[in-house]
Parts: structure tokens; sequence; C-alpha cells
């Protein structure tokens, strides 16, 4: 079992602003943890335009880890109104730029699910306590690796409004409980995703559908793995892997999720 160090406010969370910057109305601060010992390295975004308290979004990275791209997505979800928090599930300086890291990376921090969940909730509750945030209302998406985290979350019972996994791998030795979900689920895949395989998406819907949770399920014909990310072009030409953006399943993968925000986030 990973313990997490608890203080006055539930946990320690040593907040350090690496970093402030201000562009027009959006803010952003980078922020560093301990979780159990360890220093992470997180994003929190939200924009002044937007006055009072808000829901807060979790953004969990990809198999590469705490990257440009999981803070762009933290930037994103502040200019719709959000206050949200990139955070960081391997630690701080661990970034691969070479899929045999990613790899190892990934497995070493899927290896333990108690770790998986305290380096979860420890960034759910930085955000929570953040001055512009709801915190009775907090969702969870997650890119790749981080598809996988927010469904097991789900699958373990955390408390949240939401998940969306994104081209996120199904598949986990957790399987939904009835009446232990407590989020509705939304799960974009691409239907050409050698790593998502059509066995995968068929098992979570019978998964999800024997649990009663609510679950939407899209699948895009003929798009291939990491649809949502630019630079998915350039790492399949560079290594050889079956990824690729597409920018039609992006945008609807993302406008889907904002009316999914939209909708369970309404008073």
């Amino acid at each position: 079992m990973t313990r997490l160090t608890l203080s006055t406010c539930c946990m320690a969370l040593t907040l350090a602003a690496a970093s402030t910057s201000a562009i027009a109305e959006l803010q952003t601060k980078t922020v560093e943890y301990q979780v159990d010992g360890t220093s992470f390295t997180g994003y929190l975004a939200w924009d002044d335009e937007f006055t009072g308290k808000r829901p807060g979004v979790l953004v969990v990275h990809e198999w590469w880890g705490h990257n440009e791209f999981a803070r762009n997505q933290a930037e994103r979800l502040a200019g719709e109104g959000y206050t949200a928090f990139a955070l960081d599930m391997y630690g701080s300086g661990t970034l691969a730029d070479h899929p045999d890291d990613a790899q190892k990376f990934m497995q070493a921090a899927s290896s333990d699910m108690d770790v998986v969940r305290a380096r979860f909730m420890a960034a759910k509750t930085l955000l929570q306590q953040h001055e512009t945030v709801d915190a009775s209302k907090i969702a969870a998406q997650g890119y790749c690796f981080g598809g996988a985290v927010v469904l097991n979350m789900a699958r373990l019972g955390v408390d949240l409004d939401g998940v969306v996994s994104f081209h996120g791998a199904l598949g986990s030795p957790i399987k939904a409980e009835a009446g232990k979900v407590i989020p509705r689920v939304q799960v974009y895949t691409g239907g050409a995703d050698k790593m998502v395989p059509s066995e995968q998406v068929a098992a979570l819907a019978r998964e999800m559908q024997d649990a009663s949770v609510d679950l939407t399920l899209v699948s895009f014909p003929g798009v291939l793995h990491s649809f949502t990310n630019p630079g998915a072009d350039k790492v399949a030409e560079e290594f050889g892997m079956p990824i690729g953006y597409d920018a039609a399943a992006a945008e609807r993968s993302w406008n889907g999720t904002m009316a999914f925000y939209r909708e369970i986030f309404a008073d």
C-alpha cells in the first residue's frame, strides 16, 4: 500500500509555483507537489474571464509523461470555462522521447494500483483546493495511458462526475461492479487502432453494461491510435508506430466532451 503523507488539509501537497504566466485572461501555474515522498510536477490553468467557482477537470497524460500536449489540453479546458490540472503520474522530470522508455515508465507507474490511485487522488485534492474550483464538480480526462488511468479510477469507485478516455487502453484486471462506479463514462477510440483492438472495445461495452454504468462509446472508422495529438504523425514516421493524428476525430471527440461536461455539471 502506498502511504500519502497527511497534513491539516488531509494530505501534504507542497505547492511551489515554479512559473506563473498570464496570457490575456488565461492564467497558468506550474505546481510541484509531493506524494509519499516523491516529487511531481503538474500544471494548473484557468481563465480570469470567468468569475466565481467553476468545475475542475483533471488531465492525465499519454505514456510519454507530463508534456506540452497535456498542458495544452489544460489550457483548452481553461478557455472553455473550467479550471484544469494536468497532473503527473511518473514523477518530476520523468519524460520519454523514445517508445521504449515510455513503455518502461508506463509499466512502472501502472504496476501497483494503490500507487496509481494515491497519485491520482493527490492531484484531485490539489485541484479541489484551488480558489476557482467548485470542489463538488470534478471530472477527469485521459489520453492513451491516461485514458486507462481515468477508466480505472471510475472502476475503483473514485468520486467523480465524469471521466473521458481518448484512445486509451480499455482492458483492465479491475472490473466495474454494479453500484460502485460513480461517474458517467465517455470513451473515444479509433476503429483502426491496433493498440486497442475491437475485442477490447467489445469487452468494455459488455463490462460497463453488466455493471449498469452510463457509458457513451464512440469508435471512429479508419482512425488510428493517438488521433487527438498533432504530433502523432511525426512519431509514427520516426519510430514506425501505427499511430496518427486525425483532425476530424480530434474535433468531434473534443466537442462531444464539452457537451458532456455541460450536461454533467449543469446545476
